[in-house]
């Protein structure tokens, strides 16, 4: 089971705001920042705690896949909707995927602005979420 995971970003005001629109369409949110300085330098998504990261100090533009589940065929349009908006680049409109890991098997892709294939995908699974509705802000020195 993964706890969280994340990708290196060229910049945090590049990418934020992308990452602000589409994973928000799935329920998610900011839970955490870190920063250096005052400056932000990471940003935590997830519903509960972050399981999803976008920092500055991996390497960028590694061109990784990650797959965000949707809790419904309307957030994958929301999230690939928003995606397109905010910068991103249409790599598969929303539709059904037949062949896949699942039964149900729904799905959108983007390319991000440092170009990552990102994915929604509806499984037909309910998910539940009771976030918190504050970030966790914490200032470092070293990551």
């Amino acid at each position: 089971m993964i706890d969280h995971t994340g990708i290196g970003v060229s910049s945090i005001d590049k990418c934020a705001p992308f990452y602000d629109a589409v994973l928000s369409s799935l329920g998610m949110r900011r839970t955490h920042e870190l920063t250096q300085k005052g400056v932000v330098s990471a940003i935590g998504y997830g519903y509960d705690y972050p399981i999803f990261w976008i920092d500055v100090y991996h390497p960028h533009s590694q061109k990784n896949h990650t797959a965000f589940r949707a809790k419904s065929q309307e957030e994958v349009k929301n999230f690939y909707a928003n995606g397109l908006k905010y910068g991103g680049i249409d790599n598969g409109a929303p539709g059904d995927r037949t062949g896949q890991s699942t039964e149900t098997y729904y799905a959108s892709f983007l390319i991000d602005p440092d170009g990552n294939n990102i994915e929604a995908v509806f499984s037909g699974e309910e998910i539940k979420s009771n976030c918190p509705p504050s970030v966790v802000r914490v200032e470092f020195d070293k990551f």
